[in-house]
């Protein structure tokens, strides 16, 4: 059974207070649409490696997230090639959907979980 759909500016704004509750730095890069944009969120662990999820729906509807961009790479070089391919993609699905949400967590110490699983694509 598929899970409710939220507005996705109300399911946005809860993720920003959660990070806030959890003192974990979040902004929104991208506004969309906030009945029903897509959403990415920029997992930014700050030198340790940078990671892009995609809000997907499996086939019984239920929210999951999949790794689109970036990954778990030690080290300042990797990192910044990390993030600025993970930017690089960010862009190109903007200019793809004008109603995407970006939301890039800062979350050194990996404390933030998204609401569903994470799957790789």
């Amino acid at each position: 059974m598929s899970q409710p759909r939220l507005k996705t500016g109300i399911w946005v704004s809860a993720q920003l207070r959660l990070c806030d509750q959890q003192t974990i730095p979040a902004v929104i890069i991208k506004r969309g649409d906030i009945d029903a944009g897509g959403v990415l969120l920029k997992i930014n662990r700050l030198g340790t490696g940078c990671t892009v999820l995609a809000r997907v729906f499996d086939g019984d509807g239920n929210r999951v997230w999949m790794v689109v961009a970036g990954g778990g790479a030690e080290g300042s070089k990797q990192h910044l090639e990390m993030e600025t391919s993970s930017d690089a993609y960010i862009a190109r699905e903007i200019n793809i959907d004008p109603d995407l949400w970006v939301v890039e967590i800062e979350d050194r110490d990996g404390a933030y979980a998204p609401d569903g699983e994470i799957i790789n694509s």
